[in-house]
């Protein structure tokens, strides 16, 4: 075996050890057991390596080696490494002494765990069943992750490859869990495509206000290029929020800021008695959630809603709404996934979006496919809003709105379509060069978009219609006596066979 693992390597073998919970546990509370093991296993191998390396290279003792590691990355205190729970495996409170190793890593590294390990309880009666079934299941995935195809060693694998591999397991337990997945987890391809509408630059701050497990936010921060960003997340479920903090760790981003609260009725990205603005924000939130905080809107301590307040029984203006909020003003982007009722609802939101395109804050609208994801079947739409739109922005003269279909581009797959790269890569042109395509794209002018009373629904601006071919009635009428004809003949025949048989 190469001493190298792949990334394929590593993601089956990580998988494989979901067995000790799969069909037992549900997948939307197994998937915190494995993940947070994945995580400890990690650390304690990147611990042994790079204690083992400091060795080799300065001669330190192993003391000094601690407190160089404390310094760079983190504190591994003694007794609560992967290694010493895999050789207490069998003992009768299996479950109790991984809670005290986990809490003893957060109480070391609080600037960047703390709390990260509060929502989970590896003793816990009701996840895992009574003490015999419980021990034998902990003893089993302590087992599988300490087989040799999980040496998480850096000299064997990157940090990338884990962090990867993190998100993979995270997108399995999403495709396991179904509905319970979207508050986790924007597929891969879907977060691609948008963290690269969104185009941060390097030095710009970003935002996700409905970060999940923060998937998004690493995907917009490998469209820098650099390490010269910052990144900022919030989430209201506090396991959701635990990792999104251990997966910007794996993936050495743990400089993030993310928290855990509710966007819309307590945000605490803020700034003295401000909401924080940022150069990029962008998000997967809840589609059309229902009591979202409507009673309360009026009176928003940060006049979020001066345009109007969104209907209670849907919060997806909500979040617009704060999106665009919190964008840098005169030069703040904001990209966000939404369903397509928010394009053409009347009512409250009627009148939110006009104001938000009259504003000329409305730069694109993109349809995506249908059964893109998880959680829903519906089709999906982006908005890109542009606040170098406004007036003494950059592109304060740009008054039109880009209307992009891509509803038809994309891969089939057994249980959700796939949108591949050419489909990614001819969004991504289309909107960069504002191209019109035939049957795909259009750009509209804002006396097109109040003709159609601000609806944005897509289909009234790029026709997509394909004229049905034209049906030859006599061919078809002729083709239809052929077959008939050839039917008595057939019977006439069928009819001779069987009188020569009962004959």
């Amino acid at each position: 075996m190469t001493d190298q693992l792949t990334q394929d390597q590593i993601n089956q073998t990580a998988w494989a050890a979901c067995d000790t919970f799969r069909g037992v546990v549900d997948a939307g509370q197994y998937k915190d057991y494995i993940l947070v093991m994945l995580f400890l296993k990690y650390i304690s191998d990147l611990w042994n390596d790079h204690i083992k390396t400091y060795k080799e290279q300065y001669g330190e003792d192993e003391e000094r080696i601690r407190r160089r590691m404390e310094r760079e990355r983190f504190i591994l205190p003694e007794g609560a490494s992967f290694y010493d729970l895999y050789a207490q495996r069998t003992e009768a409170n299996i479950g109790e002494l991984i809670n005290i190793a986990l809490e003893q890593i957060e109480d070391g590294n609080r600037a960047k765990l703390e709390g990260v390990f509060r929502n989970i309880d590896f003793n816990s009666e009701s996840n895992l069943g009574r003490v015999k079934d419980r021990n034998r299941r902990l003893k089993n995935m302590l087992e599988d992750f300490a087989k040799p195809e999980l040496d998480l060693r850096p000299s064997r694998v990157s940090e990338d490859i884990i962090g990867e591999c993190y998100i993979y397991l995270i997108s399995r337990f999403a495709s396991d869990a179904g509905k319970k997945a979207g508050e986790f987890f924007t597929p891969a391809k879907v977060s691609s495509l948008l963290a690269r509408l969104a185009a941060p630059k390097p030095g710009n701050t970003i935002c996700d206000p409905a970060c999940g497990s923060g998937s998004l936010l690493i995907r917009a921060a490998d469209q820098v290029g650099s390490d010269n960003f910052a990144l900022y997340g919030q989430e209201v479920n506090g396991a959701t929020w635990a990792l999104a903090r251990m997966n910007m760790f794996l993936h050495a981003k743990d400089a993030a800021r993310i928290e855990w609260c509710d966007t819309l009725n307590g945000p605490t990205l803020i700034e003295g008695d401000q909401l924080m603005k940022f150069d990029v924000v962008l998000a997967n939130p809840p589609f059309s959630l229902d009591k979202w905080g409507a009673e309360d809107a009026a009176d928003d301590n940060y006049n979020r809603f001066w345009r109007g307040v969104p209907p209670k029984s849907k919060g997806d203006y909500a979040f617009i709404t704060h999106m665009i909020e919190i964008a840098k003003r005169q030069s703040g982007r904001v990209a966000v996934i939404v369903p397509h009722g928010v394009l053409f609802r009347a009512g409250a939101e009627g009148k939110i979006r006009k104001a938000l395109i009259e504003e000329n804050l409305l730069d694109a609208v993109i349809g995506l496919p249908a059964n893109l994801f998880t959680t829903t079947g519906i089709p999906v739409a982006i908005l890109i809003f542009d606040r170098s739109r406004e007036e003494g922005g950059a592109n304060e003269a740009r008054k039109d709105v880009l209307f992009i279909d891509a509803s038809k581009q994309f891969s089939p797959a057994k249980t959700q379509n796939i949108m591949d790269e050419c489909h990614i890569k001819k969004v991504l042109e289309t909107h960069q060069n504002r191209a019109v395509i035939e049957k795909y794209s259009h750009i509209a002018t804002p006396e097109e978009i109040a003709e159609n009373d601000y609806n944005l629904n897509i289909p009234r601006y790029v026709d997509t219609f394909e004229p049905e071919e034209e049906i030859d009635v006599l061919a078809v009428q002729k083709e239809i006596d052929d077959i008939e004809s050839e039917l008595v003949d057939v019977r006439a025949r069928m009819a001779g066979y069987l009188e020569e048989l009962t004959t």
